[in-house]
């Protein structure tokens, strides 16, 4: 080792010389464990409700949910937003939900026809 080189250093050091992380102050942990699908816009007033949901359960898997009930693989629901087949991969489950969010029914409209309804839509193309 010469005079100009120095050991490497710890990725906690380099974010603290960077003032990423303040010396001393825990680091924040930014985790995603929820993920929303939808074929309406995030805008639009009636996404919430025509949207399914990818959770991260408590051991590390995947499920699909819509809030009240999860899906099984054949995409049949079931109450309780647990209740659903668990995936160990994330792309698994988010395949099930894309697969399932077009067929979405409210008060008997689907979510296809929710957002053949929504105007923003057209406008902001």
């Amino acid at each position: 080792m010469t005079d100009q080189t120095r050991p490497a250093m710890p990725m906690r050091e380099i974010r603290e010389e960077l003032g990423h992380v303040k010396p001393g102050q825990p680091e924040v942990i930014v985790s995603i464990t929820r993920y929303t699908v939808s074929v309406l816009p995030a805008g639009d007033v009636n996404h919430r409700y025509f949207a399914l949901f990818v959770e991260m359960t408590r051991r590390g898997t995947w499920v699909v949910t819509d809030g009240h009930g999860g899906y099984d693989r054949d995409g049949n629901w079931s109450a309780g937003s647990w209740s659903g087949a668990e995936y160990a991969y994330v792309d698994e489950a988010l395949a099930l939900a894309r697969h399932l969010a077009p067929r979405v029914t409210v008060n008997g409209h689907t979510a296809i026809e929710a957002r053949r309804r929504c105007p923003e839509e057209e406008a902001a193309s």
